[in-house]
């Protein structure tokens, strides 16, 4: 099923398989700011990715003594949701454990996924409930949006900029065949006019910033003006497009958790940027995407 949240500037789409937001467009310029999920570069718009962000090192994790198999970023981007409460202004999507579910991660859980629209910005809003009154939970939850670049017919990528709320950055990579980070680093310098997409910009994959470094991250127009801007207080964000397609969108990816280090060889509990809570415990977690006039 789809949902339509619209006020006098926006109209977002969602639909419940995985809760997924599938458009978000200006009402008077009628323009589309999210990617519309071409299967040639990518066959996504904005998948929630839980109870793993990315890749688990072999996809094999470890948990009490027990392996368990798990493909990249979870489970959740590909279950069917229920609709929870509606309004003009907001809507909640739900999802439970199931015994499918308990095959592949073996937590009871609730996750229910948010979206309020306020102005020219969508909020999205991320509640993860252990419903479980003895176990400890453990999870990791991110977002995968992809936002049109170009936004404007006619224009190349090439003459768009990225703009991050700090100048000088430290960035990993994922290797592209294992999908697990790498250790070696990037620096990165993003000027006050934004630092401008190359034509191999996205050669070597996605860019992963650590440690809380950013916290607004914005596309520019040719002209050098913000037309999406996203704002979180997730610790790691992911700034990716296909590897060598060309693709015309970027994805700016809030992430609370991250995939395996490449010589990572933990357990569950001992997996960098993971969060865990207690019986009984709420985790609530956001970001917000506004779209520029």
């Amino acid at each position: 099923m789809q949902f339509e949240l619209k006020n006098d500037f926006l109209t977002a789409c969602f639909e419940t398989s995985g809760a997924e937001l599938i458009s978000l467009k200006d009402n008077a310029a009628e323009k589309e700011y999210l990617w519309c999920g071409d299967k040639k570069f990518w066959g996504r718009h904005s998948p929630v990715l839980f109870p793993f962000v990315g890749r688990v090192k072999d996809n094999t994790y470890r948990y009490k003594g027990k392996e368990y198999h798990i493909s990249q970023h979870g489970f959740a981007r590909d279950m069917e949701f229920v609709c929870i409460t509606r309004s003009e202004n907001e809507i909640w999507f739900g999802l439970e454990a199931n015994e499918e579910t308990k095959e592949k991660y073996p937590f009871d859980f609730r996750l229910e996924i948010g979206y309020r629209l306020n102005g020219r910005s969508l909020k999205v809003l991320w509640r993860v409930i252990n419903p479980d009154k003895t176990e400890k939970m453990y999870f990791s939850i991110g977002a995968h949006p992809a936002f049109m670049c170009p936004v404007n017919d006619g224009e190349k990528q090439t003459d768009y900029a990225i703009w991050m709320n700090k100048e000088h950055l430290i960035s990993n990579a994922i290797d592209v065949e294992s999908g697990l980070r790498l250790s070696d680093t990037t620096e990165l310098t993003i000027p006050e006019s934004g630092l401008l997409f190359t034509e191999h910009f996205f050669d070597n994959g996605a860019y992963i910033i650590e440690n809380s470094q950013v916290q607004k991250v914005s596309l520019l127009t040719p002209e050098r003006k913000p037309y999406i801007t996203v704002a979180f207080d997730a610790p790691l964000v992911g700034i990716w497009s296909p590897e060598k397609k060309n693709a015309p969108f970027v994805c700016i990816e809030p992430w609370y958790g991250r995939c395996d280090a490449d010589d990572f060889d933990g357990t569950l509990e001992e997996r960098e940027w993971g969060n865990e809570l207690d019986p009984e415990e709420i985790f609530e977690g956001f970001y917000e995407i506004t779209c520029e006039a």
